[in-house]
């Protein structure tokens, strides 16, 4: 059985097609990123599994089943429009919510500690959600999310507000709850994170999927003829050498991929003739420049919404 089904979906808001005939499964216990830049259709997509909006077409089963009230319950939701209660106190909140999950009392005070600890956020129980930062709020939304000990986890960018220490703190606990056989769907525009943790991938663009598969075979796909170059001295000229098809220029250091046809080793004798080298790797391409590829810059000329 698949954790997550989509069957041909589609949906528009008026004349706007934010989904386009939309499919792709998930199987159960993996970690899978819903990618695609601001605008692709990332989050009505999220919000059309989690049954808040309706597809004009197309099906959609979770855990093998037509989502309803009761399969909410095995579904953990962290959405992209946080909503937590300010005025409340922390562990008050945690009790209220968990109530509205099913849990009893005794077992929630225990779940609470547990995750109010992991997260270095026990001192904090007692204080307004309002007097907490932005990333011990989106601290206290993940601990909402899953609390109630989800099959199936829903995390629309849940990486948002988190600095770097709590961003693999959360990587981490998303690790050890996939050996726990949960299934978790993460929705981000952030390539980094998905290559840490992603088996699977779903690439949208402007409401259609555009790329969909194991990560490492749709790498294996783009073949082994990205560089990465890591220089010092002025590197413009590389830009217009023979063989070399796109770069992404971050100053003193380029992700670069060549032609089938040029030879790397010959492009390094080049390159040492005019800058002084640190680094040079023949690899396959990061996730995010297969994302910069199949996507391009177009959308930040002609954004669209969710």
């Amino acid at each position: 059985m698949q954790a997550l089904e989509v069957e041909n979906v589609s949906k528009s808001f008026g004349s706007f097609l934010a989904v386009n005939d939309l499919s792709f499964s998930i199987p159960q216990g993996t970690i899978y990123g819903l990618l695609g830049p601001n605008g692709a259709g990332k989050t009505t997509t999220i919000r059309m599994v989690m049954n808040i909006i309706i597809p004009d077409q197309g099906f959609i089963h979770v855990l093998g089943q037509k989502m309803n009230e009761h399969m909410k319950e095995k579904v953990g939701y962290l959405p992209e429009d946080r909503g937590l209660y300010p005025k409340m106190k922390v562990e008050e909140l945690l009790f209220f919510l968990s109530a509205l999950k099913g849990l009893k009392r005794d077992e929630v005070g225990r779940r609470i500690d547990y995750w109010l600890d992991r997260f270095d956020l026990g001192e904090w129980k007692n204080k307004k959600v309002e007097e907490l930062s932005r990333g011990m709020q989106q601290k206290i939304q993940f601990i909402v999310t899953v609390i109630h000990r989800p099959d199936l986890i829903i995390l629309d960018e849940p990486f948002g507000g988190l600095d770097p220490v709590n961003t693999k703190l959360l990587k981490d606990i998303m690790l050890e709850m996939k050996k726990e056989g949960h299934t978790i769907i993460f929705s981000t525009h952030r390539m980094e994170q998905v290559e840490m943790i992603c088996e699977n991938i779903c690439l949208i663009n402007r409401a259609k999927k555009v790329l969909e598969g194991s990560l490492n075979q749709i790498k294996k796909q783009y073949g082994k003829n990205t560089l990465l170059l890591d220089y010092e001295g002025e590197g413009h000229f590389i830009h217009k050498l023979s063989g070399v098809e796109h770069i992404d220029d971050y100053g003193k250091f380029m992700e670069i991929r060549l032609a089938d046809t040029r030879d790397p080793q010959n492009l390094l004798k080049e390159l040492a003739e005019k800058v002084r080298i640190n680094r040079f790797e023949v690899k396959q391409p990061s996730l995010n420049a297969i994302f910069i590829d199949k996507v391009g810059d177009k959308n930040a000329k002609d954004p669209i919404g969710h």
